[in-house]
């Protein structure tokens, strides 16, 4: 019998959960000499969470259910 999808359907553009590192990401941002402003890690992890999604788009549409390095890949 095949497992139940947990979340929702449809799939939302927003992930409900931070799927970064905080401190690494303000640490990589330090280090570039900049600032990070308080809404910089919520458009960060809202821009991750479309790309895994768009990924993820790009396995089903290759009927492949792993997603692989260049599914990352755009251009």
């Amino acid at each position: 019998m095949a497992k139940a999808k947990k979340g929702k359907s449809g799939g939302s553009s927003k992930p409900t959960e931070m799927l970064l590192v905080s401190s690494k990401v303000r640490q990589l941002i330090k280090d570039a000499g900049c600032n990070t402003a308080g809404d910089a890690l919520d458009g960060l992890n809202n821009y991750v969470g479309w790309l895994v999604q768009q990924a993820a788009k790009r396995a089903g549409e290759n009927g492949r259910k792993t997603v692989r390095a260049h599914d990352f890949i755009v251009g």
